[in-house]
């Protein structure tokens, strides 16, 4: 797989680090890759957007799935794992997660983490959505991700990994071969270094996060702007089912009119108990799925709908009013606090809640050890689409996708270490080709995009509601593009043109995907084609994108990915 030629507008590099592996992202998957690739003895970078504490992983309230109570076991946990990934789970992905899972979160665990006990002193494990057992391990009740970022941060600095903060990465570096070389990144203000720079290394790991930024809603941080996504599109390597944007049943309603971050209600408060219901006080899951309130977020997520559209309402209610105090103040202090933040007790009332993006189920393709189709490039976390989630993640797989895949990506790359010598090769990127770079956008239209996205390609999506978008994003594509080839005008670089810029990159492949996959599956939901067609849609959309900026798709032949490159050896 060659790279596109295609780059962010951005100053070229004034300071370079060398490295034997960069890690781009530091959430449970990066800062997990990090500190193996330390251990290991590779001189590793660590490069991050913000803090190194504020991805999205410190969000996570609900807790990681893994067969760890008595009489579960890794085969129950894959059998729910492909039931809520709707036909298109890879089914060795799912078994590599879930064997190999419980042993990842005892690693975790010895790193430093502390999770809920019960008065027996085990593990206090909960139930999610889709689970058929309790097996979601939490931390603080309802801040497993703020204790899980706690203890990884806490290691890196303790082993003094080198880290540049608040830096954005723009572009893959790649050698005369087309090998990974390397990233370029803008260091934003503060942090080791100013401007422009490079970190020179035969191996990338991205863990950049998602990309629910895109929408105009959501449970994201603002953070998530599809950045790695992009990185990897312009460097030539392929992304999947980004179509499957999983959409959280139960975000709190603060207005229709409400942009940006919202709060997310846990899964886990349904998990111990609490009901979904209209303004009359119906519970209108019953009858709709045998676990109810508890089934796929899929299935909740539409039946709020549905009931919201039936009934011309703007949302519907979580009533958790008979936990009473001290079960929410133990259990669920953070949603407690986000509740009444914004002038709601759910001691005393019912939850406002309505669906809203929340993790991106596709992502850069990759194989079982994080390989991407570009030789050096890995991904892990919800940058990456490793085929454990299908149409559709099941609640509290993703901490756990972050922690096993990582951990084999490391074990690739510390092999071809061994085997080639990465210490030996100091990668030399070549220049950039001499074309024109791309085009940035102006910030005030990443609003414009987020309005697009969410009127065309949210919960609810139809062939004319994806036309419209697709040709509205395709003229701020145009715009953006004719006004460089006609007088060289682009938008000043910086933080926000390149965010931006990244954003209608990934919206362009997700109405893409969207509009070629006529069926409704997962979190996919298609109005008019409201069934799901195995015969002909069992299958994965893999996107491109050509030198020419177009996007080239196509779908593979079963639900399993092939292989991302021939020649696995190579880096």
């Amino acid at each position: 797989m060659s790279s596109t030629g295609i780059r962010l507008h951005a100053p070229a590099p004034g300071w370079s680090i060398d490295a034997d592996v960069v890690v781009v992202g530091s959430g449970v998957a990066g800062l997990t890759a990090a500190l193996r690739c330390e251990a290991a003895g590779l001189a590793t970078v660590v490069v991050t957007k913000a803090r190194l504490d504020d991805g999205s992983t410190r969000w996570a309230q609900g807790g990681i799935a893994a067969a760890l109570g008595e009489g579960d076991t890794p085969e129950q946990h894959l059998d729910d794992t492909l039931v809520a990934g709707a036909g298109l789970c890879d089914e060795d992905a799912v078994r590599l997660l879930v064997t190999e899972g419980p042993d990842a979160v005892r690693r975790l665990i010895a790193t430093g983490a502390h999770f809920d006990e019960s008065e027996e002193g085990g593990l206090e494990l909960t139930r999610e959505g889709g689970h058929h057992r309790r097996r979601i391990a939490h931390a603080g009740g309802d801040a497993t991700g703020a204790e899980i970022s706690r203890a990884l941060v806490e290691a890196v600095r303790a082993r003094g990994l080198r880290t540049v903060e608040n830096a954005l990465v723009l572009d893959l570096l790649t050698d005369a071969e087309g090998r990974t070389a390397g990233v370029t990144l803008h260091v934003m203000g503060e942090g080791q270094h100013d401007g422009v720079g490079a970190v020179h290394a035969p191996a990338v790991v991205l863990a950049t996060g998602g990309m629910g930024q895109v929408f105009s809603a959501t449970t994201n941080p603002s953070v998530s702007t599809g950045d790695g996504v992009a990185l990897a599109l312009r460097a030539g390597a392929e992304v999947s089912d980004l179509e499957f944007v999983q959409f959280h049943p139960t975000v709190l309603f603060l207005g229709a009119d409400a942009e940006g971050q919202q709060p997310l209600v846990s899964e886990a408060v349904r998990g111990e108990g609490a009901h979904l219901v209209d303004a009359t006080g119906t519970r209108f899951m019953l009858g709709q799925h045998e676990l109810a309130e508890l089934a796929p977020r899929d299935i909740v997520a539409k039946g709020i709908m549905r009931r919201m559209q039936e009934q011309g309402a703007e949302h519907m209610y979580l009533d958790a009013r008979h936990f009473g105090p001290d079960m929410w103040e133990h259990r669920f202090p953070t949603i407690l606090a986000a509740c009444r933040a914004n002038g709601l007790d759910p001691v005393t009332e019912p939850i406002p809640v309505a669906p809203a993006a929340h993790y991106a189920s596709g992502g850069v393709r990759t194989d079982s050890h994080g390989r991407t189709t570009v030789p050096g490039l890995y991904a892990c976390g919800e940058v990456a689409c490793t085929g454990v989630h299908g149409a559709n993640r099941l609640a509290s797989n993703s901490l756990l996708e972050g922690l096993v895949y990582a951990e084999r990506i490391v074990t690739d790359i510390a092999a071809a270490h061994a085997e080639n010598g990465l210490h030996a090769r100091v990668p030399q990127p070549v220049p950039y080709a001499e074309q024109p770079a791309h085009p940035l956008l102006a910030p005030e239209i990443r609003f414009a995009i987020q309005r697009i996205m969410t009127e065309g390609a949210g919960v609810l999506r139809s062939e004319a509601s994806l036309a419209t978008a697709a040709a509205a994003l395709d003229r701020l594509h145009a715009e953006a593009r004719d006004a460089l080839a006609e007088n060289g005008k682009t938008a000043e670089p910086g933080v926000d043109t390149w965010e931006t810029t990244n954003l209608l990159c990934v919206a362009r492949v997700l109405v893409a995907a969207a509009r070629l996959r006529e069926e409704t599956r997962g979190c996919h939901w298609r109005e008019d084609h409201a069934d799901r067609d195995d015969t002909d849609w069992r299958r994965h959309i893999v996107v491109r994108l050509n030198p020419d900026r177009t996007l080239a798709l196509h779908t593979t032949d079963t639900a399993d990915f092939p292989p991302t490159r021939p020649h696995h050896q190579e880096q």
